[in-house]
């Protein structure tokens, strides 16, 4: 059994061990929101470090076509078995760093929750990358960042609301909105909070 955040056999375990505390159970209050409120046309959109695809599936009945991404393949035989063939999503097992390059500035919406906590902090500058690479121009990147609470250790490994703001200003992207979601279960009230950012036109990768 390892604690490497880098490996997925630190995820499986955390499935056969029942501590896979991210999960709520169905789609994200937030997301469900968003999902419903025209406010996002329906298009291409990957969800990174979609577990059981809740939110995946949420966004696909309103006619979204998505690809949810997990590194363990417990969470991606979950998604097969959750499927909604009303809402079919394109599910893939893989290392969100190692991404076929069709992907490449062909989705219109990237969707986070509980993966950039995740990831070892260090590679969070790569994950901006990723972001931007995945993203067409003017593409919208949805982040409910979490958990805001300067918490020690992890995962989940704290995330700070400037870093958020810096790692994707830097890059290129437009702040469209910022809000504390109302909707927030109650453990995660004010310890998250989400992030709208529309990638520029020229789409550069800055490092």
């Amino acid at each position: 059994m390892t604690d490497n955040v880098n490996s997925p056999k630190k995820w499986e375990a955390d499935y056969e061990r029942k501590t896979d505390g991210w999960d709520l159970g169905g789609p994200t209050p937030v997301f469900k929101r968003l999902a419903t409120s025209g406010q996002f046309p329906p298009g291409r959109m990957i969800v990174l470090g979609a577990g059981r695809g809740h939110d995946a599936r949420e966004f696909a009945r309103h006619g979204f076509e998505v690809t949810a991404v997990d590194f363990a393949a417990h969470a991606a035989e979950e998604m097969r078995r959750l499927a909604d063939p009303s809402a079919p999503v394109r599910i893939m097992q893989s290392d969100l760093f190692a991404l076929p390059q069709e992907f490449r500035h062909s989705f219109d919406y990237v969707l986070e929750y509980t993966c950039f906590c995740a990831i070892d902090p260090g590679r969070r500058s790569e994950y901006a990358d990723l972001v931007a690479q995945l993203l067409k121009p003017e593409g919208t990147y949805i982040d409910l960042a979490f958990p805001l609470d300067g918490r020690a250790g992890g995962p989940p490994f704290a995330v700070r609301e400037s870093e958020v703001l810096d790692l994707f200003g830097k890059r290129g992207f437009k702040l469209i909105a910022r809000e504390k979601p109302d909707e927030s279960i109650r453990v995660r009230r004010h310890a998250e909070e989400l992030f709208i950012f529309q990638k520029g036109v020229g789409g550069q990768v800055r490092r």
